[in-house]
């Protein structure tokens, strides 16, 4: 690493805003690398620089955070789907921007196996991070506080700087522990940077990590936040987010954030003073160059994908069509309600409620793919909610 980059807590107490990148696996299945279900990063090993040029478009796009592509890539994730692999995600380390590595919920968790073993897991994954020297760790998509204060406790002993980041939304873990005293118990675990991500929509993210905010202010401790949304809108969901939602995972993109939605993300989410903003799943890079934008004044800089892209439209004022030149302007776009393009489509789901979650028998894994009968049991089951 290049001594002259500040860390990323160097940044984050001198004010700066760290801008993450986006959703891996969700683009990485879309582009044909990743498979939908089980959602482990085997393109990290098998198409490396499909991996690459992601990295390379997020940080175009603005983003000054890398964070490894090891989401699922716990040993007991891989092996009960099918995935024998040694890597680690690939590291794009350009200019000033920062390498996280990431570690996130485990299967083994989810069926109640002890505190030792959960760690044991999570050990495993950090001798990488520790052998390339990532600028700091993440324990992100965490359900359960009590599985992400183990985490954190295991990353904090690398000595490096530790961001928590739960999958929850203002309900609280699945568990119905609040966000405050979700935020409270990992800032006492040892997370310098805490905060949520997935799940959610952005505005009900932000409003999680204000929860949060308001916890650690409240319990005497201090902390900084971040936030890495989805990038759908999600008013319908439950406390499990958009899982629950039955466009999940194949026909979400009606609910796809435009450009504009993310100009309003990222200035609620700094005026909330949460000043690491990225991107969970949807997120593509044109989303976090709207981020990069809304925020250029504060950052003092444009994105390099901005080269390429008017502010607020500008760009349009050189289309041939006169009524679409007249697009090119901030209050068109800030004030658009889009259409659906969809004849009778309705504007909100009924989510899918099982009410399942770790210490119930459906979440016990198996090594061993599903058997059709287990599917006609879930297919039955299904038909009745």
């Amino acid at each position: 690493m290049a001594p002259s980059k500040k860390g990323i807590l160097e940044r984050l107490d001198a004010g700066e805003v760290v801008i993450g990148d986006g959703g891996f696996v969700f683009a990485l299945e879309k582009r044909g690398y990743v498979k939908a279900g089980p959602w482990t990063p085997e393109a990290a090993a098998e198409h490396p620089e499909a991996v690459r040029q992601l990295h390379r478009e997020f940080l175009r796009a603005g983003a000054n955070v890398m964070q490894t592509f090891t989401f699922y890539a716990s040993d007991d994730k891989l092996e009960n789907r099918g995935n024998k692999l040694t890597f680690t995600g690939a590291q794009i380390n350009e200019g000033d921007a920062l390498v996280a590595g990431g570690v996130c919920q485990t299967p083994s968790y989810l069926s109640c196996k002890s505190e030792t073993e959960v760690k044991a897991i999570l050990k495993k994954q950090l001798d990488v991070f520790t052998k390339k020297n990532v600028d700091f760790l993440i324990a992100e998509y965490f359900e359960h506080v009590e599985e992400a204060v183990w985490a954190v406790e295991v990353l904090k002993e690398t000595g490096k700087p530790v961001a928590a980041s739960m999958c929850i939304g203002p309900e609280g873990d699945m568990h119905g522990v609040s966000p405050a005293e979700c935020a409270v118990r990992l800032v006492k675990a040892g997370a310098q940077i805490v905060g949520v991500n997935c799940h959610f929509d952005p505005m009900t993210c932000v409003k999680a990590v204000k929860m949060m905010k308001e916890g650690v202010e409240k319990a005497g401790l201090k902390a900084h936040y971040m936030v890495q949304p989805l990038a759908y809108h999600t008013p319908d969901c439950n406390c499990q987010g958009f899982i629950d939602l039955p466009e999940f995972p194949f026909g979400l993109e009606p609910r796809i954030l435009s450009r504009w939605d993310m100009h309003k993300y990222a200035r609620e989410a700094f005026n909330a003073g949460i000043h690491f903003i990225g991107g969970c799943c949807g997120f593509e890079p044109y989303h976090i160059r709207a981020v990069a934008e809304e925020l250029a004044v504060e950052r003092g800089v444009l994105p390099a994908a901005s080269e390429k892209h008017g502010n607020w439209g500008a760009g349009l004022e050189m289309h041939t069509k006169p009524w679409v030149r007249a697009r090119a302007r901030r209050d068109y776009w800030e004030n658009l309600k889009p259409a659906s393009g969809r004849p009778l489509c309705p504007s909100m789901s009924a989510p899918d409620s099982w009410g399942v979650t770790k210490g119930h028998k459906d979440l016990v894994q198996q090594k061993e793919a599903t058997s059709q009968d287990q599917l006609k049991q879930l297919f039955d089951r299904s038909k009745s909610h």
